[in-house]
C-alpha cells in the first residue's frame, strides 16, 4: 500500500476542487515544486499530478511538470490532457513515469494496448464514475460507460493499473468509496489506487487493515485531507504505507 499524495495544477498553482467543479477552487499553494519536495521529506515514494487545464483542453501546465520531476526524486504519475501519441512522447520525455489515461481511454481503449505495446508497462487507466457512469474531458461530459465495463476493459488492454475516483466523494473530506473501488478491482483483477474523500489518518486505517483492500487497493491518493491538515503526512506515511515489492 502506498500512500500517495496529489497536486493538481490550474494556472501553475496547487490547487483543489470541490468535487470536479472548476468554479469552486481553492488555491493552497504557488510553489508546486516546493510542495513536492515537502512530500519526499515526508516518506513520499510516489506523487500523483493532475493537470486541470489540459484535462479540460485548455494551456498546459507541462513546464511546471518538467521542474518537479527535475528538481523532486520521487516516481511521478500524471493525469489530464494525454490524449495523441504526441502528448505521451512530450511526457514521458519530461521525466514521468507513469501516464493516466482518462479521456481518450474512455473513448477509444484500443489506444492503451496500443502504447503499451509500443512504450511498456507505463500506463494506469483514469477512471472517474458518478453514480457509476465514467465522466470525461475535466468530469464535464457524460461518457455512456460503467466503471466496471471499462475498468475489464483497462485489465484486456494491458494496462498496469487503475485509479478509481468516486467524483461525488472528491474534495469533500467525507471519506473514501472503498466499497466501489473494490468493485472495480474486483471486476478487473488488476491493482487499484482509491482516490477522493480521504478525510483523517482513520480512513488510511480502515483501507489497510481491511483484509478485502488486501492485493486489490495498491494505494491511497491523498490531497484536500492533509492540505487543510486533517491528518499529518508523515504519520500516515509511517504508519500505514508499505512499499516492498510494488509495482503498479
Amino acid at each position: 500500500m502506498l500512500v500517495i499524495p496529489a497536486i493538481d495544477l490550474l494556472g501553475g498553482k496547487c490547487v483543489r476542487l470541490y468535487k470536479g467543479d472548476y468554479n469552486k477552487v481553492t488555491v493552497y499553494s504557488d510553489d508546486p515544486v516546493a510542495m513536492a519536495k515537502s512530500f519526499v521529506a515526508s516518506g513520499a515514494k510516489r506523487i500523483h499530478l493532475v493537470d486541470l487545464d489540459a484535462a479540460r483542453g485548455g494551456v498546459n501546465n507541462r513546464y511546471v511538470i518538467a521542474r518537479i520531476c527535475r528538481e523532486v526524486n520521487a516516481l511521478f504519475e500524471l493525469g489530464g490532457g494525454i490524449r495523441t501519441e504526441d502528448d505521451v512522447k512530450e511526457i514521458l520525455d519530461i521525466g514521468i513515469d507513469r501516464l493516466i489515461l482518462g479521456t481518450v481511454f474512455a473513448k477509444n481503449p484500443e489506444c492503451g494496448a496500443r502504447w503499451t505495446a509500443q512504450y511498456g508497462k507505463k500506463f494506469i487507466a483514469g477512471i472517474d464514475a458518478l453514480d457509476g457512469e465514467v465522466k470525461v474531458s475535466g468530469w464535464q461530459q457524460g461518457s455512456s460507460l460503467s466503471d466496471v465495463e471499462l475498468a475489464k476493459k483497462a485489465a484486456e488492454c494491458g494496462m498496469c493499473s487503475i485509479i478509481y475516483t468516486n467524483i461525488v466523494k472528491d474534495g469533500t473530506l467525507s471519506g473514501p468509496d472503498t466499497e466501489r473501488t473494490l468493485t472495480v478491482a474486483e471486476a478487473s483483477g488488476i491493482p487499484v489506487t482509491v482516490s477522493g474523500g480521504i478525510s483523517c489518518e482513520q480512513d488510511f486505517a480502515d483501507i489497510v487493515n481491511n483484509p478485502r483492500c488486501a492485493g486489490r487497493i495498491g494505494g491511497i491518493i491523498t490531497g484536500k485531507g492533509f492540505y487543510e491538515k486533517k491528518f499529518d503526512l508523515a504519520t500516515v506515511i509511517s504508519k500505514y504505507q508499505k512499499d516492498e515489492g510494488i509495482i503498479f
